[in-house]
């Protein structure tokens, strides 16, 4: 049963994309309401997966797969909450894409991680604070693609495709910045954490992770610095906000991907 509830979130959210995907080729293409409420059914049906996925062995299954799954199901979650408020369209296929994905990964590649976190409440503190930091960072990288874009499509003078999907750069732009700083904020409290409820942040299990999200954090800190003084805008902010997540992304999944899957 639960085989068949992961796939039906996969197909549910690859056939979102695809209806959206129409309506951002064609602004007479396939209406954005019926693409949202799709979404919407996937991810209660991709929610039904996680919970056992993740809560059906005896601890808590916190493999690679799984946590992955759960960041995109976080995210698409977000993306689809503020979808009518905050200007995401063009986003909204690339983020149900890899949700679909990301469901298949955990369902078909058998990889587990048992933890018992429920022992440990300082520790789920901790982890749902990195979770939510990263997941926030990870949408702030989206809006510095879709800024990047956009400034592309400003140059390309007397292109028409896609012009009236477009949100004003400003806006994306201050979007942009709104997320960094709360992303940055919550990573700044989710390193705390761990030094305050984790006996070594320094030790072998935890030493890479903790270095890489600290250059992380410097990196998002550089940037908001740079943006308050000297009103960065543009490449420099792309190139920080990439780095900043490779970073995170390097420090919450490149032990996982070694020990469970390339091991």
């Amino acid at each position: 049963m639960i085989t068949v509830i992961a796939l039906a979130a996969a197909l549910l959210y690859a056939l979102s994309a695809f209806v959206l995907l129409g309506k951002f080729v064609h602004q007479e293409g396939p209406n954005k309401t019926a693409g949202l409420t799709i979404a919407g059914i996937g991810v209660i049906a991709h929610m039904v997966f996680l919970l056992e996925a993740i809560m059906g062995a005896t601890g808590q299954n916190m493999s690679i797969t799984n946590v992955l799954s759960l960041v995109s199901w976080i995210i698409t979650v977000s993306m689809l909450v503020f979808a009518r408020t905050i200007p995401n369209l063009i986003l909204l296929p690339v983020v149900f894409g890899f949700a679909s994905l990301s469901v298949l990964a955990s369902l078909l590649i058998p990889v587990s991680y048992i933890m018992h976190i429920e022992l440990q409440p300082g520790l789920v503190i901790h982890i749902s604070l990195s979770l939510f930091a990263y997941c926030t960072l990870v949408i702030a990288f989206l809006y510095a693609l879709q800024m990047s874009y956009i400034t592309y499509r400003l140059k390309q003078k007397g292109a028409a495709l896609l012009h009236s999907s477009l949100p004003p750069l400003m806006l994306v732009e201050g979007i942009l910045f709104k997320l960094i700083l709360a992303g940055t904020c919550l990573l700044s409290v989710s390193l705390l954490s761990g030094f305050i409820f984790l006996e070594d942040m320094f030790n072998k299990t935890y030493a890479h992770k903790t270095v890489l999200s600290i250059s992380a954090l410097v990196v998002y800190l550089i940037l908001l610095v740079g943006q308050k003084l000297r009103g960065w805008r543009g490449r420099q902010v792309i190139i920080l906000t990439v780095l900043g997540v490779l970073l995170l992304s390097l420090a919450y999944f490149g032990s996982k991907l070694v020990k469970e899957i390339l091991l």
